[in-house]
């Protein structure tokens, strides 16, 4: 049994920074490296290409893009592109999104099935046809790329929190990316929505990698992690309003304090109004979605994901002293040399 570990970097940083983090991950054993499409931060597809030009094994890709603001053809384009460049080690996130809709004025209500539809329009490009198509949110007339991809099979990954992402991760990608599935309950969730969507669709349910995306933060002292991981958690609280639907499905219920302060915030990367309210979230909260605390308290919850049907892990990297580079480190050096010893036996 074998748990492949990626790594997700949100583009706030610098190109030059963002290609140095790509070959200290490479070199710490990371399988996959993924830079999150966030309006309006740096161009996801412009700092992959500096990635990939700087790493040689690992695949690449973003994590995720969304079909609305950039029209799944496009993406196709980007992603041939991208396969190109680094030798065919692209990999594709494709997910609903959240960031920047209200900015661009974007009605993103019926993400699912602009999902399922983008990603079909996606594989038809990469293999070189041409496509017309009418569907309920993505339309394309008689077009085609220019160019004939490197490969036709370049991997997609659909990630949803939500069971109709889910389902159509189970019906059309090669994985589903869930962020925060840790706690059983969530885990859960995810494989059989995943898996029973694959059944209905007449696929085997094992060529749907589970992907669980997870912010992680490597320190001796658990308490300080999880202080650095509360203002995370309101992030995820203020993007899941109302239903708070991946704390609900892990079992917890919203103190009315916190539920009230999480409704009147907006949705932002904005770390001062995250902080504001992060020391009203739970410990709970905190366990049921993240990974803090020493290795010996991180690995058996790796090992117990992998025995789930988990096939990687996706880290979002935070550190107590500011260094990401601390938890990407220790996170290959520290835990996952634990993981694999026990996944062996």
């Amino acid at each position: 049994m074998t748990l492949r570990t990626g790594l997700l970097i949100l583009p706030t940083y610098e190109p030059a920074r963002l290609a140095a983090l790509a070959e200290v991950a490479e070199a710490a054993g990371y399988d996959d490296f993924w830079i999150a499409d966030e309006r309006f931060f740096r161009e996801v597809y412009a700092c992959l290409t500096l990635c990939a030009l700087r790493t040689r094994r690992m695949r690449l890709g973003p994590c995720v893009t969304d079909p609305y603001s950039r029209h799944p053809a496009l993406t196709a384009m980007a992603i041939a592109t991208l396969d190109e460049i680094a030798g065919g080690r692209a990999i594709l996130g494709l997910g609903a999104g959240v960031s920047g809709f209200r900015e661009l004025g974007i009605d993103a209500s019926r993400s699912a099935a602009a999902i399922r539809e983008g990603v079909e329009l996606i594989r038809r490009l990469l293999a070189g046809d041409t496509v017309t198509a009418k569907g309920r949110e993505i339309s394309f007339t008689d077009g085609r790329l220019d160019f004939k991809p490197a490969r036709a099979e370049v991997p997609i990954y659909v990630a949803s929190q939500r069971a109709a992402g889910c389902r159509v991760a189970g019906r059309v990608a090669d994985g589903a990316i869930m962020q925060g599935a840790l706690a059983e309950p969530l885990v859960r969730f995810l494989k059989d929505t995943v898996h029973g969507a694959a059944r209905e669709a007449g696929r085997d349910p094992a060529r749907v990698a589970l992907v669980a995306r997870l912010n992680v933060c490597v320190h001796d002292d658990r308490r300080a992690a999880r202080d650095v991981m509360r203002p995370s958690i309101v992030r995820s609280l203020s993007a899941q309003r109302p239903d708070f639907f991946t704390f609900a499905t892990a079992g917890l219920t919203l103190p009315a304090a916190l539920r009230d302060r999480v409704l009147a915030l907006p949705y932002t990367h904005d770390p001062a109004p995250l902080r504001a309210v992060a020391p009203d979230v739970p410990d709970a909260f905190v366990d049921a979605c993240t990974l803090t605390g020493p290795p010996d308290v991180i690995a058996p919850e790796l090992i117990r994901l992998a025995r789930s049907g988990i096939a990687q892990v996706m880290i979002y990297p935070l550190a107590v002293d500011g260094r990401i580079e601390t938890t990407i480190q220790r996170f290959q050096t520290e835990v996952m040399p634990r993981v694999r010893a026990e996944l062996r036996e």
